[in-house]
């Protein structure tokens, strides 16, 4: 089976497709995703460009339980929030690729 244009044609559709996941990825950077701990308790919110940008602690929740536990809860929510951010950003990426996964690229 011959591909036709040959090597540079596959070579310049490849280089396209990689501007535009680069494309996606820089104008959806900043979009957001929440998740929570403890019983909706703590709650961290991450841009798809992995970035931290809130972190929200019941103040109840905080003197009745402890900075530790805080502490805890905060690590936890923002840990799901990273991963659902991936995730999210991923299914972008898929949407470009039509679902092919390429190494290195999210």
């Amino acid at each position: 089976m011959q591909f036709r244009g040959g090597m540079n044609e596959l070579m310049r559709q490849a280089a396209r497709m990689q501007r535009k996941i680069e494309q996606t990825k820089e104008q959806l950077k900043d979009t957001e995703v929440t998740a929570s701990a403890v019983g909706d308790k703590v709650k961290a919110t991450v841009t798809y460009g992995r970035k931290v940008v809130r972190i929200e602690i019941d103040p109840e929740f905080l003197q009745s339980e402890g900075t530790e536990l805080a502490l805890d809860g905060a690590c936890a929510a923002i840990n799901s929030a990273l991963e659902q951010a991936e995730k999210a950003m991923q299914a972008e990426i898929e949407k470009l690729t039509g679902g092919v996964k390429l190494p290195g690229v999210v």
